[in-house]
């Protein structure tokens, strides 16, 4: 014999008085989940397809008996007594009718049933094999008698709702749990999960157990309309046993009848694999639109083929033992059987030919549900067991083996756009937390200047490496490019065009006067000093073309050091005409001792001595802290400067300070020189040249000062290309004009006569 513990009936009872002895039970609510029926009908297939099998028991006959826990713990034990008790007397522990050789039960379908069955069969050492039961493994252990599961444990689907959740980016969900140790459970080992993955609860209600009496519907109304209604939520969990969802459906719809505006719930439900959409037959059916396109796990099941059959070919009319069947028959088809004496009479008389494939699927299934398919499991688990022990074999062979079938695909439709509390950061804006509120509620705040987000919902902003810079949006890092001042620029291009004019143009000076050296003019005021001056301008124009090649070690070694010692040698040339001419007017003064030093020796002494000091500062920096190529990656946004560091920028002052000094000097010795004749006096270009050298540099050092990178080498570029063409204007403009133009006062008489 089989036992069997179904939860089909569900029953609330009136207070038992164990001062006398009760047979019947006052039964205050009864009605029937009719799709759980299918859970008997599945024990009696099994052992009807085993008592068929010639190799499975030979000569043993199964038999069965089924009762019905009325999802109620007193009935629940009362039936198991009724099991382990000789019929048709109830009297535990006696023997005195009809032995039940019963091997083992299967039962229950919610856990807390089944710990009711474990109480009792744990006294008389009989197998329990639960259908149901999602009992995690520690608990299976703790049990006093042969306890099997035919389900996994229940903590595995908890992470699979996470991974859900995570899937689909829900991180803001309600949770719903039955008052009953399942929703305890749930509400323990989801909780931790959900916060370790960063998902928080926007609400967490217990819904009451499980009955339709019309007087609680209000509360159940208000719990719904203001908690779950009216969250942010959009993804709820429900956990609870196989009854609970009669509590949500009453729920759900008595909040569809109240909602007069005809707003949609928009509420996606995730249920556990406890749950199951099961309708009633209590007289008022409750519509299950609000739970369409509910994600609900599920036990592994198998399709049997035969089973459909074993379905199609029941008929209430035949006599089968099934105590059942006319009830169920009665109930879901609306219908009456002969001699009935149901108190509410359906509309027409049951005929047998009514299908039970017509039945809506939350009313019945033809094919074999999850738990159904755990019953058939545990018949053939205990049928193969017993056959093992009665053959004496040593090992017991495996129940059943098979691998879980893959879920299928969710469809786009089921699935809502947002279960959020606060709606997604885009890229560019991290979180901030609003105060006062859970850590998934919270504001977007824009990024800081130089930090990117490049995905949604990021806590903190990140920096670019110094070689990035982030975009515009502030979603990512892009690299920065190299700026250096070139040739191919507009700026490097207007440079080069410049240097290269004004180098032709002292170029075409230097063949004017060599073509006529031998003219007074030219040959006046040292006509070597002269070439010289105009040599080192043409230099001093050559000078932007090393500025504007890409920074690097050797060219960033001769920038500086060129332009000191060039234009060094330029302003001491202008120090010594100056000095030639003072000495020259001097020297003609009657009894005057500086004949003596009025010559070319005195003029190449002065360039030479003055160059060698600055070449002597110059070879200092060299040797103590050189100029060198050197990345910014900082001052600009999106540009990493190529430039020249100066090394010392000491030296570098140095060397423009000693310049700066012979320009003054070169400046008050012209200016004093200034009312000397005409003719011979070259003094007044200079004066004005030098103060032109002088304030184009004096300007230069703020300037240069102020800006970075290609810009910066353009202000020194420009300050060179300045204060030489001022020297070549100044001083040469004026002899070229005589000399191209005004030949007849190149001569020696008009130059003595002036």
């Amino acid at each position: 014999m089989i036992g069997g513990l179904a939860s089909h009936i569900f029953g609330s009872f009136a207070k038992e008085d164990f001062r006398e002895i009760l047979i019947t039970h006052q039964v205050r609510t009864f009605f029937i989940m009719p799709k759980n029926y299918q859970h008997i009908l599945v024990l009696v297939f099994a052992v009807k397809e085993i008592n068929e099998n010639p190799t499975i028991l030979p000569n043993i006959t199964l038999g069965f008996h089924i009762y019905d826990s009325y999802t109620n713990n007193r009935m629940t034990y009362r039936a198991i007594l009724d099991l382990i008790s000789m019929h048709p007397r109830y009297v535990p522990n006696y023997g005195c009718g009809i032995e039940k050789n019963l091997m083992a039960v299967i039962g229950g379908l919610d856990f807390g049933t089944s710990l009711y069955i474990a109480t009792i069969l744990g006294v008389y050492k009989i197998p329990q094999l639960s259908y149901g039961s999602f009992a995690p493994q520690n608990t299976d252990q703790s049990q006093p008698a042969p306890f099997y599961r035919m389900v996994p444990n229940g903590d595995h689907q908890y992470t699979g709702i996470v991974e859900l959740l995570l899937h689909f980016s829900w991180t803001w969900v309600g949770l719903l749990a039955g008052n009953n140790e399942i929703g305890e459970k749930c509400m323990q080992t989801l909780q931790p999960l959900l916060s370790r993955k960063h998902i928080c609860l926007a609400f967490f209600e217990r819904t009451p157990q499980a009955s339709y009496g019309y007087n609680n519907l209000p509360l159940l109304y208000h719990q719904v309309n203001q908690v779950i209604v009216k969250s942010k939520a959009s993804a709820v969990i429900f956990c609870g046993n196989s009854a609970s969802i009669l509590a949500l459906q009453p729920m759900l719809a008595q909040w569809e009848r109240e909602n007069v505006a005809g707003t949609p719930m928009r509420k996606v439900w995730i249920l556990t694999a406890q749950l199951d959409f099961i309708g009633t037959t209590y007289p008022k059916r409750w519509d299950m639109q609000v739970l369409q396109g509910s994600i609900s796990f599920t036990v592994h099941s198998n399709e049997v083929q035969s089973f459909r059959t074993f379905l199609q070919l029941l008929n209430p009319f035949e006599e089968n033992g099934d105590g059942f069947l006319k009830q169920f028959w009665t109930l879901v088809f609306r219908c009456l059987f002969p001699n009935s004496n149901m108190e509410e009479k359906p509309s027409g008389s049951c005929t047998g030919e009514e299908k039970l494939e017509e039945l809506p699927s939350s009313d019945f299934e033809m094919s074999m549900t999850g738990h159904s398919y755990s019953v058939y499991n545990a018949v053939y688990a205990m049928a193969h067991a017993l056959h093992n022990t009665l053959l004496h074999r040593s090992k017991q062979r495996a129940a059943m083996e098979g691998e879980m079938q893959e879920l299928p695909k969710l469809q786009a439709w089921q699935v809502p756009p947002h279960s959020v509390c606060s709606p997604s950061c885009p890229p560019g804006s991290r979180k901030k937390k609003k105060e006062g509120e859970k850590f998934c509620c919270y504001d977007c705040a824009p990024c800081p200047q130089g930090r990117i987000a490049s995905q949604k919902d990021m806590n903190d902003c990140t920096g670019c490496s110094e070689d990035h810079y982030p975009n515009k949006d502030q979603t990512q890092c892009i690299p920065k490019t190299i700026s250096f001042l070139t040739f191919g620029e507009p700026l490097g291009m207007c440079i080069s065009f410049l240097s290269l004019l004004f180098f032709l143009l002292t170029l075409l000076v230097l063949v004017i006067f060599a073509k006529h050296q031998d003219t007074p003019l030219v040959r006046a005021n040292n006509r070597d000093l002269t070439y010289t001056l105009l040599m080192s301008l043409l230099l001093c124009f050559l000078c932007p073309f090393i500025f504007l090649s890409q920074p690097e070690r050797v060219s960033c070694l001769l920038r500086q050091m060129t332009f000191g010692v060039v234009f060094t040698v330029t302003v001491s040339c202008v120090l010594a005409k100056t000095v030639t001419v003072v000495l020259a007017f001097m020297a003609t003064k009657p009894g005057s001792r500086m004949r003596k030093w009025v010559g070319k020796r005195l003029a190449s002494a002065i360039v030479l001595t003055c160059t060698i000091i600055q070449a002597g500062i110059c070879t200092v920096w060299l040797g103590t802290s050189p100029p060198f190529p050197h990345f910014d990656k900082y001052y600009l946004t999106g540009e990493i400067i190529l430039e020249c560091n100066e090394g010392s920028a000491a030296m570098f002052y140095c060397v423009l300070g000693y310049m700066g000094f012979l320009a003054i000097v070169s400046f008050a010795v012209a200016f004093l020189a200034r009312k000397l004749p005409d003719s011979f006096n070259e003094a007044k270009f200079i004066t004005f040249s030098m103060l032109l050298f002088c304030s184009v540099w004096i300007s230069f050092v703020p300037v240069y000062l102020s800006t970075k990178g290609k810009h910066m080498v353009a202000v020194e570029i420009f300050s060179i290309l300045a204060s030489s063409a001022g020297l070549m204007g100044s001083i040469f403009a004026p002899k070229c004009y005589i000399i191209m133009l005004r030949p007849d006062q190149n001569t020696r008489g008009q130059l003595i006569r002036n």
